[in-house]
């Protein structure tokens, strides 16, 4: 078979020969490389050169060198096809042939090209809005060049109808995510929206980011997953700043395209964010290109905490240094540094808090230390935590935590070693993990229910925005209720849900606080549902606008804009309550 370009480019982006090479042959750090003993030729000095920044190995014993496939079919004794594949296998690619595959690839990677230069024509040849926008928010001429920003006008379909005077079919600009089609019209999917290009490391333009100018929703919307497209393995800005990452020796990840951008104006440049996912494996291993330290610089918040102990586990499974840092003034890295400057951010970088003394102080926060019940439940976390490290750096931490919790080593010990266990417990069940996600919307209210059984009627009426085991727990909260059940907490629930739900049920009454703010939380929900159908309304009727000829219904137009005022009115009433 021939192999594509773009699928070798690919299994040389995630394969890092470090850990290909190292699998197989002992290799040691010597300064910016690694080196260990041939295994193409006898020799007992280490002559064998391995380069993680360049990618490629060398023995200058016997010459040999090469990249990563290079070095599997000399050490398997593979052809390069065999190698590919090989390498496809152990790292989860498909292998595309390079007939048809190749060429459709570089068309969609011209394409975006063409719509990234129409947008950035757009954004600095006329006065625009986008423009406007990205002055208020404080970014320099230079810094917009840069990272190449555009703006998408106002009007319907100006991409669209550029794109097609070029002569590119409009099948293929529905893919990218270009353009949306509803009855057989086409008309631009990105309007009145700042454009973010996204460029993978080898300088592609692969997918774009548009934030919106006002209060159009959702602010961020990116370009859909597509054959050149994949959230999961590409970080926004890293092909800016991977110099830098390697330059400074780590990498501080954000959560949005604004922090990377004023972040690096200020001149801290090593810095990357994910593409509004939460950070994954693939993404961890991209960075391990460049660095093995990585400080993730997300939001204070719930959601942000969370956000942050998912990744620090993924980092740390794939051998990175992880530290944590949370803004202390401003919501985000974005207005903290336009507020006090880069020296602060650093110190606050100097600051971030080490991977298990994050999820220790996580632990911390989420139990009633001064009381028993809260210090067991907090050991029992922590016990958990210490599982996950390695034998020296349990020992380190069993120490710290004997010596700032007042408990002494021998019972963290014994409890880590199980030696402790209650006489004749049966074999505990493995904790089922929910596998389905509920929106933040939906645990509040489902928060609320648990709490008290009297919220369930108020919170009924909008059983639509429920879903899969969210909307299950709420089913089983209807019959308990109309059973005339007005206990509390999640015991009532038990038996009407399978594992995954109890599962779902447990992480809400665990981590969702809502004691002493019910009402205003339980108002600030319904607020939220009423607006989201508001906004779902403007949609429709933007869509009917365009769908309706000026000449023959200028009548139902005047109307559609009468009810598209008043939405907009009760949108900003609401907004403005919050």
């Amino acid at each position: 078979m021939s192999i594509s370009d773009n699928t070798v480019s690919e299994i040389k982006s995630r394969a890092n020969i470090i850990d290909v090479i190292g699998r197989v042959i002992p290799i040691k750090k010597a300064g910016n490389n690694y080196k260990g003993v041939c295994p193409f030729h006898n020799e007992k000095t280490p002559s064998f050169v391995v380069s993680e920044q360049k990618q490629i190995f060398t023995c200058f014993g016997c010459g040999a060198t090469g990249d990563v496939i290079e070095f599997v079919q000399r050490y398997y004794n593979l052809n390069f096809s065999q190698a590919i594949e090989r390498l496809a296998s152990e790292y989860g690619i498909e292998l595309k042939s390079s007939d048809v595959n190749s060429g459709r690839r570089n068309l969609l990677y011209e394409i975006n090209i063409e719509a990234a230069k129409f947008w950035y024509k757009s954004f600095h040849q006329n006065s625009n809005k986008g423009y406007y926008y990205m002055q208020e928010r404080k970014i320099e001429l230079a810094t917009l060049k840069t990272f190449g920003i555009g703006y998408a006008d106002e009007s319907w379909d100006s991409l669209y109808r550029f794109l097609i005077q070029k002569g590119y079919d409009a099948k293929i600009l529905l893919e990218l995510g270009l353009i949306s089609e509803s009855k057989g019209k086409y008309y631009d999917k990105f309007r009145n929206r700042v454009m973010f290009p996204i460029i993978n490391t080898r300088g592609k333009i692969i997918g774009f980011g548009g934030r919106a100018i006002g209060n159009a929703e959702p602010k961020y919307l990116n370009s859909p997953e597509n054959a050149i497209f994949h959230k999961k393995s590409n970080l926004y800005a890293l092909n800016v700043t991977k110099q830098d990452v390697g330059k400074e020796g780590y990498a501080i990840l954000v959560e949005g395209y604004m922090d990377v951008i004023s972040l690096w104006q200020a001149g801290i440049k090593n810095v990357s964010a994910s593409l509004g996912t939460a950070l994954t494996e693939n993404q961890a291993q991209l960075l391990s290109r460049y660095t093995k330290n990585v400080i993730l610089s997300y939001d204070s918040d719930n959601a942000g905490r969370s956000a942050a102990l998912r990744g620090l586990d993924i980092l740390y499974k794939e051998g990175l240094n992880a530290k944590v840092l949370h803004v202390d003034d401003g919501k985000d890295p974005d207005e903290f540094i336009k507020k006090h400057g880069k020296e602060a951010f650093l110190r606050l970088v100097q600051d971030a808090m080490p991977h298990v003394d994050y999820k220790i102080d996580a632990a911390k926060r989420k139990a009633d230390v001064y009381t028993e019940g809260g210090r067991v439940k907090f050991f029992r976390d922590v016990i958990e935590i210490l599982k996950g490290l390695s034998p020296v750096e349990a020992d380190i931490y069993i120490k710290k935590i004997s010596r700032d919790m007042k408990i002494s080593e021998g019972a963290l010990r014994a409890e880590l070693s199980g030696t402790v266990r209650p006489a004749a417990a049966k074999p505990r069940k493995e904790e089922v993990k929910p596998t389905a996600e509920a929106s933040m919307l939906e645990k509040n209210l489902l928060k609320l229910i648990i709490t008290d059984m009297s919220y369930y009627p108020k919170i009924a009426p909008y059983t639509n925005i429920f879903k899969d085991s969210a909307a299950k727990i709420l089913a089983a909260a209807k019959e308990i209720h109309e059973k005339g059940g007005g206990m509390s907490g999640i015991v009532p629930f038990l038996d009407y849900l399978e594992d995954n739900e109890i599962a779902l049920l447990r992480e809400i009454d665990q981590n969702i606080p809502v004691e002493g703010m019910e009402e205003k939380i339980f108002t600030d929900c319904i607020k939220e549902i009423e607006i989201g159908d508001l906004r779902k309304r403007e949609e429709e009727l933007n869509m009917m606008l365009t769908l309706t000829s000026e000449e023959e219904n200028a009548s139902q137009i005047e109307e559609i804009m009468k009810e598209m005022t008043e939405i907009q009115k009760m949108i900003r009433g609401l907004e403005g309550l919050q």
